[in-house]
């Protein structure tokens, strides 16, 4: 049994909403807990549009963890740091994180799974260990947690916002401004749910922070520092492309690249900080961009020098 008391910021919402914040585990699931009558608000079952209010207290019994499925597979990682507790690893773009439909296999998870063999139950039955995710044409650092413990911990810290996220990207466009800050809530894109918009009327809140590292003004590109305050789904994508910075090479949010320099968004996972879940250590780890990323960087540098 497991036991939430909502504040103040969650009064209002949803419950299955609500209890996933809190829990730090997919919104699908926390469905399927409450569908199945393993969760009660104030000692009473709840639907999962039930408004709750603050100091409500909510309960949930997650099922019995069922051994995994899926197959570890002998993928090479390029591990920063692992000890009983987490693992980090500095993924490369094109590499999805755990299994979806289109991608039954050759995941970080998968790789996990074979690295570590002692994933089975943590964190859900298809994504062992996983804690939080990096799109698949994201690289850098991303962390996953060898035990309930270590996974229950982690997720606090992505859901308190303590985590130090530090990403690097290279944009369409040359800011006026040499920092700035996107505040605009984040939801589903009103006609192509597959895809993420801050035009909407139901979007969560998000914060971006940007400061440019240094402009290309031959290729009317630059390369930007990102601190995303919250972690919506795309929201470095999202944000950049609503204020006029679209990412380089983002098939879905960026525009048509006549040169395009990367066949993937130019976005760049570089810093992850953290408390580590036993010892409370903050970890600073960091991932040196990949040479794609390295090899645009150059090419757009000596445009400059021919300009």
């Amino acid at each position: 049994m497991v036991t939430f008391v909502v504040g103040e910021e969650a009064a209002g919402r949803r419950l299955d909403l609500a209890l996933s914040d809190a829990a730090g585990r997919p919104r699908a699931q926390v469905r399927r807990w409450i569908d199945a009558g393993r969760v009660t608000c104030n000692g009473a079952a709840a639907r999962a549009s039930h408004k709750v209010r603050a100091g409500d207290v909510l309960e949930a019994r997650p099922p019995e963890p069922v051994p995994s499925e899926l197959k570890p597979q002998d993928i090479p990682l390029v591990v920063l740091f692992e000890d009983e507790d987490v693992i980090a690893v500095d993924k490369p773009a094109g590499m999805v994180v755990h299994p979806a439909p289109g991608h039954p296999d050759g995941t970080l998870v998968n790789a996990l799974l074979e690295h570590c063999g002692d994933l089975a139950g943590v964190g859900g039955v298809l994504r062992p260990g996983i804690v939080h995710r990096l799109d698949r044409g994201t690289s850098g650092v991303i962390v996953a947690a060898k035990n309930d413990a270590a996974h229950r911990a982690l997720a606090e810290q992505f859901r308190d916002h303590s985590i130090e996220r530090v990403y690097r990207a290279l944009v369409r466009a040359l800011p006026g401004a040499d920092a700035g800050r996107i505040d605009s809530p984040i939801g589903r894109h009103r006609s192509d749910r597959k895809r993420m918009s801050v035009a909407t009327r139901s979007g969560r809140a998000a914060a971006t922070r940007w400061r440019v590292l240094r402009r290309f003004p031959a290729s009317g590109q630059s390369w930007l520092e990102i601190r995303p305050e919250t972690g919506r789904t795309h929201q470095i994508r999202v944000h950049l492309a609503s204020a006029g910075m679209p990412i380089s090479g983002d098939p879905v949010y960026g525009r048509r690249d006549r040169d395009r320099l990367l066949e993937r968004p130019a976005l760049h996972a570089a810093v992850l900080a953290f408390d580590h879940p036993r010892t409370g250590a903050r970890m600073r780890l960091e991932a040196p961009e990949p040479p794609d990323l390295a090899e645009a960087l150059t090419a757009l540098a000596r445009r400059e020098g021919r300009a």
